[in-house]
C-alpha cells in the first residue's frame, strides 16, 4: 500500500509541476502582447498621421508651382494669339495689296486705251461731214467729168499752140476743178481714218445684221416684204468702235415686223 500511494504521490507532483510550468509561458505570452499591440498600434498611428501632412506639404508645394508657371503660361497664350492676329491682318493686307495692284495696272491700261475717247467722239462729226461731202457727187457726174475733161485738155493743147507764148498752162474747166475737189475730200477722209485706226477706233455698219440695241440707234422701223423682222435695212449713219467698247452707235432703219 505504501509502494502505490508513493506512485500515486509522485504523478500528482509531477502533474502539478508540469501544469505550473505551462502556466509560466502562457502568462509570459499574454502579457508580453499588448505592449507588442501597443508598439504597432502607435507605430501605425504615427505614420498615419505623418501621411497627410506630407500629402499636404506636396499639394502646397505643387499649387506653388502652379502659381508661379500660370502667368507664364497665360503671357504665352496672349503672345500666340496675338501672332495669329497679326499674321492674318497681313494676309489680308497683302491680298488688298495684289488687288490694288492689279485694279490700278487695269485702269492704267483702260486710261491709255480709252484716253482720245471723247477726242475721237468729237473727230466722228467731221468724218461725217467729209462722207456727205464725198455722196454728194456721183460717180457718173465723176465718169462725164473725166471725159468732157480730156476733151477739154485736147482741145485746149491745140490752141495754145496758136496762142502767145506767154500761155504756158492749158485753162481748166469747172468739172476737173470739182474732180480735184473731190479727190481732196477723199485723200483727207482717207488719212483721218487711218490716224483713228492708230487709236483702234474703227467704223462698222450693220446692215443686214440682226438689231442690237447695245450697238445700233434705231431711226425708223419699215415693214420690208421678204425681209427678217428686228434685223437692218439702212445705215444712216456708221458705228464706231474703240477696242470692244462703243464709241458711237450706228443710226439705222429696222424691218417691221407685221403680224
Amino acid at each position: 500500500m505504501s509502494s502505490a500511494y508513493a506512485r500515486q504521490l509522485f504523478r500528482s507532483c509531477s502533474a502539478s509541476l508540469s501544469s505550473r510550468t505551462l502556466a509560466r509561458p502562457l502568462t509570459s505570452n499574454f502579457s508580453s502582447r499588448p505592449a507588442s499591440f501597443n508598439l504597432r498600434r502607435g507605430y501605425s498611428e504615427t505614420k498615419s498621421t505623418s501621411e497627410p501632412a506630407e500629402e499636404q506639404k506636396q499639394d502646397e508645394s505643387s499649387e506653388e508651382s502652379v502659381k508661379e508657371s500660370h502667368p507664364d503660361t497665360e503671357k504665352l497664350k496672349a503672345k500666340e494669339a496675338e501672332v495669329v492676329d497679326l499674321t492674318g491682318r497681313l494676309r489680308y493686307l497683302q491680298a488688298d495689296f495684289l488687288n490694288l495692284q492689279r485694279n490700278a495696272a487695269r485702269e492704267k491700261e483702260q486710261t491709255r486705251d480709252f484716253a482720245i475717247t471723247r477726242f475721237a467722239s468729237d473727230l466722228l462729226e467731221t468724218v461725217d461731214v467729209l462722207a456727205l461731202a464725198l455722196k454728194s457727187v456721183p460717180t457718173s457726174a465723176l465718169s462725164a467729168e473725166t471725159t468732157s475733161a480730156s476733151a477739154e485738155t485736147s482741145s485746149g493743147s491745140s490752141s495754145s499752140s496758136l496762142s502767145s507764148s506767154t500761155d504756158t498752162s492749158p485753162p481748166k474747166s469747172a468739172h476737173a476743178y470739182l474732180q480735184e475737189l473731190h479727190t481732196g475730200v477723199e485723200m483727207t477722209q482717207r488719212q483721218l481714218l487711218q490716224t483713228l485706226f492708230k487709236y483702234h477706233v474703227k467704223p462698222f455698219d450693220p446692215t443686214g445684221d440682226k438689231f442690237d440695241p447695245n450697238r445700233h440707234e434705231a431711226l425708223y422701223q419699215a415693214p420690208i416684204p421678204g425681209k427678217e423682222p428686228g434685223t437692218v435695212l439702212d445705215c444712216q449713219k456708221p458705228g464706231y468702235m474703240i477696242k470692244d467698247r462703243v464709241l458711237r452707235a450706228a443710226q439705222v432703219g429696222v424691218v417691221q415686223d407685221t403680224s
